[in-house]
């Protein structure tokens, strides 16, 4: 009988989102634009040149030790951990044998991984109980945000001047509308403006909002703090919601997580204000939003990813539209 994971936070990373290897796929990438098939062996023996390299932190290895870091809290020996990482990557086996070593040097509690051998890993998410999918491949977030299976993010590069956070606490930031929740009040403030986008929140203030793609990912973290031998405002997980929105918009923000049973430490009401500043206080280990005018700034500071929209969403036509104008 398999391990019951139901109450385990499973995260998905890619090799090149708990890695930097930007410099191997570039080479890649060049190679398999002047001949395609000498690319694969030439990439392969490139790898197999570096394999006891030491590679750099991505974007997503923050995030990854800190959550990781929670499982010593685990009540007993052969209950279910309270986190699992799952590694995966169009690699080869032969090809990652870097990433193995790495993982090892660092003593990173990971067991599970998925090699495909240039086939998508998207696939296997299901298999794994994948509840976040850490990637860099644009093809493969999109389609695991079109098909619903889990939470998923485009990671941004490694910050460059990442903040020092908080050991002994897993911190993470997200956005409100079209990331949490869904995308209906977006498109009233894209399709009607400001005011009728407040006056639509003020009169819905006791309507819960429906719920957005991170809204399972947000759900299970609130189970795990219930795992965690702290009171919920003592738990090391600490969740905050950073949003545009202001007065009199923000009543039904609460409302809606009070509705949904969820208690989220802090909640930022920005009205205009810079996310980026805003994040660098809260330290987080990793930041989601839809939009790369936040993600542009906050990157630079804060591990941090861009949550796509469905590619049938009314917000990715609007974007489209506005982009070819």
């Amino acid at each position: 009988m398999g391990l019951d994971l139901s109450n385990t936070l499973v995260i998905g990373i890619s090799a090149t989102a708990l890695f930097d290897l930007s410099e191997a796929d570039s080479v890649f990438r060049e190679k398999y634009k002047k001949d395609k098939d000498s690319a694969i062996a030439e990439y392969r023996q490139y790898m197999m040149e570096r394999e006891n390299d030491d590679l750099k932190d991505g974007t997503g290895m923050p995030l990854v030790k800190a959550l990781l870091n929670l499982n010593k809290f685990k009540k007993e020996e052969k209950e279910a951990p309270l986190v699992e990482v799952v590694v995966m990557s169009r690699n080869s086996p032969e090809t990652g044998i870097q990433v193995f070593n790495n993982i090892r040097s660092r003593k990173l509690p990971i067991s599970r991984h998925a090699f495909t051998g240039g086939e998508s890993v998207t696939d296997y998410l299901e298999a794994f109980d994948v509840d976040l999918f850490l990637t860099t491949n644009q093809k493969d977030a999109q389609r695991v945000r079109d098909t619903n299976s889990c939470a998923v993010a485009l990671v941004k590069e490694p910050p460059s001047d990442i903040e020092k956070i908080p050991e002994g606490q897993v911190r993470i930031a997200f956005d409100g509308d079209a990331v949490i929740f869904d995308e209906s009040s977006e498109l009233v403030y894209k399709t009607d403006g400001i005011e009728k986008f407040y006056d639509n929140e003020n009169t819905k203030q006791d309507e819960p909002m429906a719920e957005g793609p991170y809204a399972s990912l947000l759900r299970k973290l609130s189970c795990l703090q219930e795992r965690l031998p702290f009171s919920v405002e003592y738990s090391p997980v600490r969740i905050a919601i950073v949003t545009a929105r202001n007065a009199p918009a923000e009543m039904r923000v609460i409302k809606t997580l009070r509705a949904w049973g969820i208690y989220v430490d802090e909640i930022f009401f920005l009205g205009g204000v810079d996310k980026s500043k805003i994040l660098r206080a809260f330290k987080a280990h990793i930041f989601f939003d839809d939009q790369d005018v936040h993600l542009d700034e906050t990157s630079t500071y804060i591990p941090s990813g861009k949550v796509p929209y469905n590619s049938s969403s009314e917000l990715n036509k609007i974007n489209k539209k506005r982009n070819s104008v």
